[in-house]
């Protein structure tokens, strides 16, 4: 089985877009080379959004950073393979369906996604378990406004995603070391608090493909592998559900997952991180730095115990 290794970090990954594309031509010729431009995978601007007061005060990634250097492994386990691989990924037609212990499951699709909440640009930290991190422009809505409508049961305890996995669009999930389809998981009072959230879009734009197009959700106070891609099934259980990482290595990546520099991975410190763009490292902040609003859920818990 494949364990994804703490990165070796070098500047020239994350480059500017104009330095970025140069190395790639050198790379690849022709068409290939075309494919990693920005006009492949985004143009499509998202209207009505309002910024959100949850919204960090910090200078977002670069837009090409972001969709350059990422996990998913559904196109592959480098940081390049999912902007590589994830071009003729179909998004559409997309339903997400919501089930369980609900009173009422519904079926949505694509558009009706808009219809849910408000659409809000929340700048966020996101911090990955291999020590790197960014600050991304989200576009989304609030989970707990998609879960209201299903009206959850006494029975909901908490809330099982699943990712869209289909072999002949994604040949290279094969021997990445985790099984297919992607699944994660939520308490449900995690999935209920206001920061938790249902994506599609960044920059303004709608989500990129290699971003987890055409919806997904993003977590910020838990490292990203929490924040699955791609959703196409939420189900409300009762008993605490399986998740991708976790089944992998039990040892490695806990259920919480949440960001503490104090708990370290068995084969690496996380007491510090690399954002991407900088040189030198820095100190990782516990919960992320959303520690004031959400320590409180986690009260009276082995946070060593419970990683």
């Amino acid at each position: 089985m494949l364990i994804r290794k703490a990165p070796e970090f070098r500047y020239s990954q994350v480059t500017p877009k104009d330095a970025y594309l140069n190395r790639r031509k050198f790379l690849v010729a022709g068409s290939a080379a075309l494919a990693m431009s920005r006009s492949l995978f985004s143009g499509e601007k998202l209207g009505g959004i309002s910024k959100s007061p949850l919204s960090i005060d910090e200078k977002p990634t670069p837009f090409d950073a972001i969709t350059h250097y990422n996990n998913f492994y559904e196109f592959g386990s480098n940081k390049e393979d999912p902007s590589e691989n994830s071009g003729n990924f179909r998004t559409s037609p997309w339903t997400l369906k919501v089930e369980g212990e609900v009173g009422k499951p519904k079926t949505f699709d694509y558009d009706g996604l808009f219809k849910i909440a408000p659409l809000e640009e929340r700048i966020y930290r996101m911090r990955c378990v291999e020590r790197w991190s960014m600050v991304i422009p989200w576009v989304g809505f609030p989970l707990n406004a998609l879960l209201k409508q299903v009206e959850p049961t006494s029975k909901a305890k908490y809330v099982a995603f699943e990712s869209y996995y289909d072999k002949k669009q994604m040949p290279r999930a094969r021997g990445t070391g985790i099984d297919f389809p992607y699944v994660e998981g939520l308490r449900l009072d995690e999935a209920m608090h206001p920061l938790t959230i249902l994506v599609v879009g960044l920059y303004g734009e709608k989500l990129p493909n290699q971003d987890g197009a055409p919806i997904r959700l993003a977590v910020p106070w838990k490292y990203g592998y929490k924040s699955i891609k791609s959703v196409v099934s939420i189900r409300l259980v009762e008993k605490q559900p399986q998740t991708a990482w976790n089944n992998a290595a039990s040892n490695e990546y806990g259920f919480y997952s949440n960001i503490n520099p104090e708990v370290d991975h068995p084969r690496w410190s996380q007491a510090k991180e690399r954002r991407i763009g900088e040189f030198t490292m820095r100190n990782t902040l516990k919960f992320n730095g959303y520690g004031d609003q959400v320590a409180s859920l986690y009260s009276g818990m082995d946070l060593r115990k419970n990683h």
